[in-house]
């Protein structure tokens, strides 16, 4: 397995949008859900969103539900979040990681591995 790399962050007004994408090799997603979480400064790593890996289940925090869409792509290794209405309180390094320990629930990133490096998503209002 490998670490991921996020891309697609970048500088968007408030109410833009922007795609994110999370590429891997096949074998650090092979059979596991992935996540996204976020980090803005000063505060602690928080859930964005989840999806298993046949992309069947998915799960939101509250304050992204209706806003942003998670998605995957098996055959190219990648999965996407889809951030609409942005908003300055979504500015924070984004990072996704896959989900290998099962004792913990999908939004505890005690149960990820294999982060990536992040990609910065600024809002400006």
């Amino acid at each position: 397995q490998v670490q991921p790399v996020e891309s697609g962050g970048g500088l968007v007004q408030a109410g833009g949008s922007l795609r994110l994408s999370c590429a891997a090799s096949g074998r650090t997603f092979s059979g596991y859900p992935t996540g996204w979480f976020r980090q803005a400064p000063g505060k602690e790593r928080e859930f964005v969103a989840a999806i298993s890996w046949s992309g069947g289940n998915r799960n939101y925090a509250d304050s992204v539900k209706g806003r942003f869409t998670i998605s995957r792509d098996n055959a190219k290794n990648t999965v996407y979040l889809q951030m609409n209405s942005l908003t300055p309180e979504d500015t924070a390094v984004y990072y996704c990681a896959t989900h290998t320990t099962l004792r913990y629930a999908l939004d505890d990133p005690r149960g990820y591995d294999y982060w990536g490096q992040g990609t910065q998503v600024t809002v400006s209002s």
